[in-house]
């Protein structure tokens, strides 16, 4: 038992109980207690394996290899719509927790058998994501877009195709393609500066508030 695990859970005001049988169980699944990224986290041969997580509506096991499990029960739940490897087990009481502890050890012994066998989750293929049409349309009206824009790398490419698609109504795909097409004219991903300001390049830093100060 790591004493900053400890620590957390004095610290926290909800879930303190639903946190402590988890934390139990974690151990008796033999794996090496931690505390990263301020929440408790389990390891095996110097690998993460598991998290357990604190939110407003309930608290969670956190697989990072999440995607790799077999999920015979139907419980995992991707963190967003856009997760690729992490998925979690969410719970509201200690009854529940009991309910599913045979569950809960089955699922930490196989994501063990996931680090033992080396398994990794495959990158993220751009071309399986296909373009929002509403982003064709643009790019067919103006071609000087569709070259900007595959120019950019696929992780910029992903990041804008992304954001587009969020918006529910096409209307607004279009008007946020709209917004950001100087930016792709100018080979600028989302969350580049195009102010100059910026010591983080090429990412930008909140820089550009002081123009706006300024002016």
């Amino acid at each position: 038992m790591n004493p900053n695990v400890d620590i957390f859970l004095e610290k926290i005001d909800k879930w303190y109980e639903e946190l402590k049988l988890l934390r139990n169980i974690m151990l008796d699944c033999q794996l090496i207690e931690t505390l990263k990224w301020g929440q408790p986290c389990y390891m095996f041969n110097k690998t993460n394996v598991v998290i357990l997580a604190n939110f407003k509506e309930s608290c969670a096991v956190s697989f990072l290899k999440g995607a790799l499990l077999t999920d015979t029960e139907n419980l995992l739940v991707k963190p967003g719509d856009n997760s690729q490897s992490g998925r979690f087990l969410r719970f509201k009481s200690i009854e529940e927790i009991i309910e599913k502890e045979a569950i809960i050890k089955a699922y930490v012994f196989e994501a063990i058998e996931v680090e033992k066998a080396g398994l990794k989750i495959a990158p993220r293929n751009p071309d399986s994501e296909p373009l929002i049409p509403e982003l064709i349309k643009r790019f067919e009206e103006n071609p000087n877009l569709k070259l900007a824009f595959e120019s950019l790398t696929p992780g910029r490419q992903r990041a804008y195709n992304m954001f587009f698609a969020s918006a529910k109504q096409s209307a607004t795909r279009f008007s946020r393609i709209d917004n950001y097409t100087n930016r792709i004219l100018n080979k600028k991903g989302m969350n580049d500066c195009v102010c100059g300001l910026s010591k983080r390049m090429p990412n930008c830093d909140g820089s550009h508030k002081q123009l706006d100060l300024s002016s």
